[in-house]
């Protein structure tokens, strides 16, 4: 009995705890970038009748990231432009997965004054994670594109209506977006930057991109709190990519009522709203700056 080896107990290790579930603002970035989601062309073929595309921007070149053409809606001529990103791998590089370069914001503004100058009101439908971070985009003056999209759209004499279906990211979805009215799908994000792009210039780790989702407040109910959109389109159980039937219907009601709303509004009228709107998007930063002043 000595000579036998005395076993002790086995030490039960306690199990995991269960990870937390991803934030909500996460899960709506899934959904936004699910890969079967109707992408802008998508609409712009269900949405429109006649669609004539508009090639080139008269500088450099036609940009394969950016569609423009003139249509009908609901029998009414209009514009409609949006960000091309391809389904296949092959699409997806040659229009540099939806990412626009300078030639593409340059012939969108082309498109535009075209419609301003015949009175036809325009469509925008954003897509898109950035705009072309590219050597050659830089060289050939993006920040400058974008500016002068931002200065151009903020000044058109025609109703604006932009539509974010998916991404809508930084400065290059902002290029299309400075619109009497700015819609969001409801599973749609809209934010200066990538969750990705953000957890890496905070906290050096682009793991930490849930983090930095949940930060960002870049889902539609918080967009709209913020006063960066103006509606939230409802979308279908499971989103847009489980009836993309239905999604079409839901997006159709809203633009038609936004278009007559704003089509009833005289000129001066509707310039001085789009004016006031983009003024006070960060209202919240003059009260506290005049709170600390007071203090």
């Amino acid at each position: 009995m000595a000579d036998q080896e005395i076993k002790e107990p086995a030490v039960q290790t306690p199990p995991a705890a269960p990870a937390p579930p991803p934030p909500a603002a996460w899960i709506k970035t899934e959904m936004a970038r699910h890969p079967q989601r109707p992408y802008p062309m998508d609409y712009i073929e269900n949405l429109f009748t006649d669609f004539s595309e508009i090639h080139g921007d008269r500088a450099f070149g036609d940009d394969p990231a950016m569609i423009c053409g003139m249509a009908r809606f609901n029998g009414e001529e209009c514009l409609v432009i949006g960000n091309l990103k391809g389904r296949s791998t092959k699409e997806k590089v040659q229009r540099k997965f939806g990412m626009p370069d300078p030639e593409g914001y340059r012939k969108a503004l082309r498109a535009m004054r075209i419609a301003e100058k015949f009175q036809r009101p325009i469509f925008t439908f954003v897509d898109l994670a950035g705009a072309n971070p590219g050597l050659g985009a830089e060289e050939r003056g993006q920040g400058e594109a974008i500016a002068r999209n931002l200065l151009e759209m903020s000044r058109l004499r025609v109703p604006t209506i932009a539509t974010i279906t998916g991404e809508g990211g930084s400065g290059g979805a902002l290029a299309l977006s400075v619109a009497d009215r700015v819609l969001m799908l409801e599973n749609a994000i809209y934010s200066v930057i990538s969750p990705e792009g953000c957890a890496s210039i905070m906290w050096k780790d682009p793991q930490k991109r849930q983090q930095a989702a949940a930060a960002l407040k870049i889902s539609a109910g918080d967009v709209k709190a913020l006063g960066c959109v103006d509606d939230i389109i409802p979308e279908p159980a499971g989103g847009t990519q489980a009836d993309s039937i239905a999604a079409m219907e839901l997006v159709q009601h809203k633009l038609a009522r936004h278009l007559a709303e704003l089509k009833a509004m005289p000129l001066e009228t509707m310039l001085a709203a789009r004016y006031e709107k983009f003024r006070n998007i960060a209202q919240f930063y003059t009260i506290a700056a005049t709170t600390a002043t007071a203090v």
